[in-house]
């Protein structure tokens, strides 16, 4: 295994110590992921649903809002339209609870059994026919274009809101919001359904308060070098849609000329955080203008008590939102400050937006969307709403897999939650963890949970008889592609767990996997997964002309396929992969080093440098540390339950001032012949909580070991 320090100019560390007041080890980990820039910084950082993208950046986001609350005026019937998997069903269940809390007739379909992913034209007949007019779809739509054209001209509206990567011809749906789309607005592509439906909602929130399409001016005005400074910005909907910057020598300037006062003059309210300081800078710029300010400190003060007694500028010393902002202003502090003063004046915004993450959290890491940017932040308060049980329907759940009362992490999502409901779609009852999501009691919810864990168990013996059935086939067809491709097709398999199979050949072979089954009703279905050095979705449009419908993202998608096109994919996939690039992957595996640590480092309060990056996941792995010279004591192995013959080893490594318990993996075959006790090494490890009969201590998950010679 080779080892690799990541690389991180020194001058970086140093601007990231400075500017964001952090310790060397955090500065050296940024620097060497090559997180520098204000804005990715900032997701590593906070936590605060403040920091969030808002909303309305999406282009069709006003559109979505005004179709959703003429609906409800109208008492109009919707149908929500989601996915069998865990963001689908995390999706469905946010979206049917916001929309029935507005007074609106909702109902839910999700696919069932074998039914096709997405949108069908029996669910637009059968919604037709119970006099809906309006649907919504989540985590899927992006690729109903003939279905949403057939729909419109049966007089039902589309609202799409999904993540997967769109088409060049989009559906004509009276709204897209989909992070995915070229030219929609929204600065993140990584959403994954259940983010954009939490967008969605926090926007139809918005919309129902007194701001909604209001528009005003914020301004400041400052003394300069024998000037006046002015800023002012234009505001609507949260977001600055124009601003203006003038530096004024009095007396000097007619104030016909004057940019700034044709942009005061422009009939919007005038905002300023101190009225009289802020007059008494506009008239030594402008002595006959006639501006009339609104000043906004006694609602501050109101809901903001830090804001007592303050200037902007003090303000702008310890704001968190000027820290971020490209220009670092006074003005930036004053918009930071509206917009956190509107999130307090409506709970419906910040403290109860945020009891929705728990299920944003859920979806976005069972989809394996990249933990960056603002994932981080759903994910960090969503694990915070599952400690605190604020969903009731979850707490029957949670209980039985004993994760009450603990603190959690996205690990627990990716083992303990995740696989659950996933269990549901893959043995054709996703209904089942909608229905648990929707409980309004425990003792409503207890029989679905118990449920999820019944199907799951299934699940788990149905793939593991069908591997042990199935590898031999998956491993010839690894040797006839020239170790290139695993094509499996079997109707034996069910509809629900050809993903798995898909990931589980992919993982198995580390060569893009497709697996291919036959439903009831005759039709074929197809799951791929690919490594990250392959991008399944394109290789997928190569046979676009075959498909009745597919989708998906980089490294997974999916297909329907009539059968007697399916010999014929086979047949081209055959004829393709021969001179197909398919990168394979190094072969000496690469253990990436984040950071070096001297004695001086390696101290209790690394815990807390590991959990500041916390949450782990696509895109952010978990931190890795390196130790020199530090000696192996006490060693011992444990037995390998899945490994006989690979124990586990446990030791203390003696480092510097203290001694720290430690876990090496199936690393028996190299303990007492790599290292042994005694040993001096260099090591590369994870740092983690171990919790044993109550008592919780740190402990380093070792990554490798070298012995000095």
């Amino acid at each position: 295994m080779k080892w690799k320090t990541s690389d991180a100019s020194f001058e970086s560390m140093r601007m990231l110590q400075e500017r964001y007041a952090l310790d060397r080890v955090s500065a050296r980990i940024l620097a060497g992921r090559g997180i520098t820039e204000k804005e990715e910084v900032k997701f590593f950082l906070e936590k605060d649903i403040s920091f969030l993208h808002n909303p309305f950046l999406f282009e069709d986001m006003e559109l979505f809002c005004d179709r959703i609350t003429g609906a409800a005026e109208e008492g109009e019937k919707v149908i929500i339209f989601g996915d069998r998997d865990v963001d689908g069903i995390t999706s469905t269940a946010l979206m049917v609870t916001e929309l029935r809390q507005m007074g609106l007739d909702v109902t839910w379909k999700v696919p069932l059994e074998d039914e096709p992913y997405g949108v069908t034209k029996q669910n637009i007949d059968d919604a037709v026919a119970d006099g809906i007019t309006l649907a919504v779809t989540v985590d899927c739509g992006i690729s109903a274009v003939d279905e949403i054209e057939y729909a419109r001209k049966k007089g039902l509206d589309f609202l799409v809101t999904d993540h997967h990567i769109a088409s060049e011809v989009l559906p004509p749906a009276h709204a897209i919001i989909n992070p995915k789309v070229e030219g929609c607005g929204y600065p993140f592509s990584g959403l994954a359904g259940v983010g954009v439906a939490a967008k969605c909602i926090w926007a139809l929130r918005f919309a129902r308060t007194d701001l909604y399409r209001e528009r005003f001016l914020l301004l400041h005005a400052y003394p300069g070098n024998q000037t006046v400074v002015i800023e002012a910005c234009v505001m609507e909907n949260l977001l600055v849609t124009d601003r203006i910057c003038e530096e004024v020598v009095p007396g000097i300037l007619p104030q016909e000329n004057s940019r700034l006062l044709r942009f005061l003059n422009c009939g919007l309210p005038v905002m300023v955080l101190d009225s009289a300081t802020e007059m008494n800078q506009l008239k030594k710029a402008f002595p006959k203008a006639e501006i009339n300010l609104v000043d906004l400190r006694p609602q501050f003060e109101s809901l903001m008590p830090s804001v007592k007694g303050k200037s902007l500028f003090d303000l702008s010393t310890h704001s968190r939102f000027a820290l971020y902002s490209q220009t670092h202003s006074e003005l930036d502090t004053l918009t930071g400050l509206f917009c956190a003063f509107v999130r307090l004046k409506y709970p419906s915004l910040y403290r109860d937006y945020a009891k929705l993450t728990d299920l944003v959290a859920i979806g976005t890491v069972s989809d394996l969307m990249p933990m960056l940017d603002e994932n981080r932040i759903f994910v960090k308060n969503g694990l915070k709403q599952m400690e605190e049980g604020s969903r009731i329907s979850m707490l029957p759940f949670l209980g039985l897999q004993k994760l009450l009362g603990k603190k959690l992490s996205a690990t627990d999502i990716g083992w303990q939650i995740s696989p659950y409901m996933n269990a549901s779609g893959r043995m054709g009852e996703p209904q089942t963890a909608v229905n648990m999501l929707l409980c309004e009691t425990r003792e409503e919810a207890y029989p679905y949970a118990a449920r999820l864990i019944e199907l799951n168990r299934d699940r788990k013996k149905l793939g593991e008889d069908l591997w042990d059935r199935l590898l031999p086939n998956a491993g010839k067809s690894y040797e006839q592609f020239g170790s290139k491709f695993v094509l499996v097709r079997d109707n034996s398999i069910p509809r629900g767990i050809t993903g798995i199979f898909a990931t589980r050949l992919q993982k198995y072979f580390n060569a893009p996997s497709l697996v291919m089954t036959q439903t009831k009703d005759g039709r074929c279905m197809g799951s791929m997964r690919s490594p990250k050095t392959f991008n399944c979705h394109d290789f997928l449009s190569r046979y676009a002309d075959l498909f009745e419908d597919f989708g998906g993202h980089a490294f997974a998608g999916g297909f329907s396929i009539s059968p007697d096109r399916a010999d014929e994919l086979c047949i081209r996939i055959s004829e393709d992969v021969d001179w197909l690039d398919i990168p394979d992957e190094a072969d000496e595996e690469v253990l990436e080093i984040d950071a070096v640590l001297g004695k001086d480092d390696l101290t209790p309060e690394i815990m807390g440098i590991a959990e500041r990056f916390e949450p782990y996941g696509e895109m952010n792995n978990q931190i890795q540390f390196m130790i020199e010279g530090a000696r192996i004591e006490n060693m011992a192995t444990m037995e390998n339950q899945k490994d006989p013959g690979n124990a586990h080893a446990r030791f203390t490594l003696s480092f510097g001032s203290f001694k720290w318990p430690c876990v090496f993996w199936s690393c028996g075959r190299r303990a007492g012949r790599d290292f042994y006790d005694g040993s001096i090494v260099d090591a590369v490890f994870r740092v983690g909580r171990n919790n044993y009969r109550n008592m919780e201590s740190i402990q380093l998950t070792i990554c490798d070991i070298k012995t000095r010679m």
